[in-house]
């Protein structure tokens, strides 16, 4: 019979080299280019601690916006659901998952969004999988902002749509995008942009939206100072995507939006349906967090934030502030400068951020002192003097 059957793997090109061979030239290549990377160790509750290899520092790298992370409030929510529901919920929504306080949970956040419904998701990137997911299918168009967090890029890849990335803010250039295309549209942006601090022209896209008749999806992960886009969005179809791990301090991310929609997702979205549901007293500690957000205390944390914001870069929208150095090596050599006063701003390099642009990304929270705010000013003015840049703003400079 040899020669006569068919050869295993005939047509297929034989083996390049083994995976650990792959995986030592992958790593030896991110070390030759100074992009290999580790977590660091931070011993802290709040923004001060211990840094491993630094000692103590101030941090000013968290999205711990308004510091509820270690409110008395929020911790003992989650104590009290430990005790009454234990560690983990078990299983997904949809199995045996759910929990009273998940319910409770959705049901605050439509209110406090505005909106008919609320699905929670495990993570806020798990939330913008769902969605792009559930909603992006064959014959759609997915028009996403270039400069969109990792999350939804990863999302609409993932999906099975068409996906058309449109420039930076450039209304113009989806304005095109959504006339090429040849069925139902989707129109996908993050409202506060995670790298740049800025904020996307949401009235303007709103618009475009509602002349279209396309779906928007708005990532809000970040807007904790705003804007509010509930005044742009009358006569738009749209879902909120929102995230429990930054303003409120916990871990996970939700959807709102009107019922219908978020019932469809919580029946398509692969990530909620085959994901273990949210811990309960990570839903605990969120929903104790939005109690404080929306009372006044929460207004005075916002006040906080937004005066700390003035002291670093007067205008700026919101609490990431990045200063742009061009080249890995400069950003990491500042980095390491603020190190040595007690200020841990990571170094950002690519590929989170594009090529040319690795940067420090200031992040600002309420929890920060006057003094500890002075210490980073203070820092950032003598980093600005050794590089050679110029105001106290965010800086793009090569």
């Amino acid at each position: 019979m040899s020669g006569d059957g068919p050869v295993r793997g005939a047509g297929r090109p034989g083996p390049v080299g083994t995976w650990s061979a792959w995986v030592a030239e992958r790593a030896t290549g991110l070390q030759a280019e100074a992009r290999w990377r580790r977590p660091r160790t931070f011993d802290a509750r709040g923004p001060e601690g211990v840094l491993d290899g630094d000692g103590r520092v101030v941090a000013f790298a968290s999205n711990d916006y308004l510091g509820l992370t270690g409110h008395p409030a929020v911790m003992a929510a989650a104590h009290e659901a430990l005790d009454r529901w234990g560690t983990g919920a078990g299983a997904s929504r949809l199995v045996t998952g759910s929990r009273p306080v998940h319910e409770d949970l959705e049901q605050a956040l439509a209110e406090h969004t505005g909106a008919e419904a609320v699905a929670v998701f495990p993570s806020g990137f798990a939330a913008n999988l769902g969605v792009l997911g559930a909603f992006g299918h064959a014959g759609v168009r997915i028009c996403s902002d270039e400069l969109n967090h990792a999350s939804i890029v990863d999302g609409a890849r993932l999906a099975r749509a068409d996906v058309a990335v449109y420039r930076h803010g450039d209304v113009g250039h989806l304005e095109t995008l959504l006339r090429d295309a040849d069925g139902r549209a989707m129109v996908v942006t993050d409202l506060v942009f995670s790298m740049d601090g800025d904020v996307a022209p949401v009235a303007a896209v709103a618009a475009l939206c509602r002349r279209f008749g396309a779906l928007l999806v708005l990532d809000e992960a970040h807007a904790v100072l705003g804007p509010d886009p509930g005044p742009h969005l009358a006569g738009v179809d749209v879902l909120r995507v929102g995230t429990l791990s930054k303003t409120l301090g916990s871990l996970g991310g939700f959807v709102a939006g009107p019922r219908p929609f978020v019932e469809l997702l919580v029946n398509r979205a692969r990530p909620y349906i085959f994901s273990t549901a949210l811990t309960p007293a990570d839903a605990a500690a969120a929903l104790a967090a939005l109690r404080v957000v929306s009372s006044a205390e929460g207004g005075r944390l916002r006040a906080t934030l937004r005066s700390h914001v003035e002291r670093v870069a007067p205008g700026h929208p919101s609490p990431i502030v990045p200063i742009v150095l061009g080249s890995d090596e400069r950003a990491v050599a500042a980095s390491a400068a603020l190190a040595r006063r007690g200020v841990w701003v990571p170094a950002i390099r690519p590929p989170t951020v594009a090529e040319g642009t690795a940067r420090l990304r200031v992040s600002l929270s309420a929890a920060h002192t006057h003094d500890q705010v002075t210490l980073l000013v203070d820092g950032l003015d003598a980093v600005r003097a050794a590089f050679g840049l110029d105001g106290r703003r965010p800086e793009y400079v090569p």
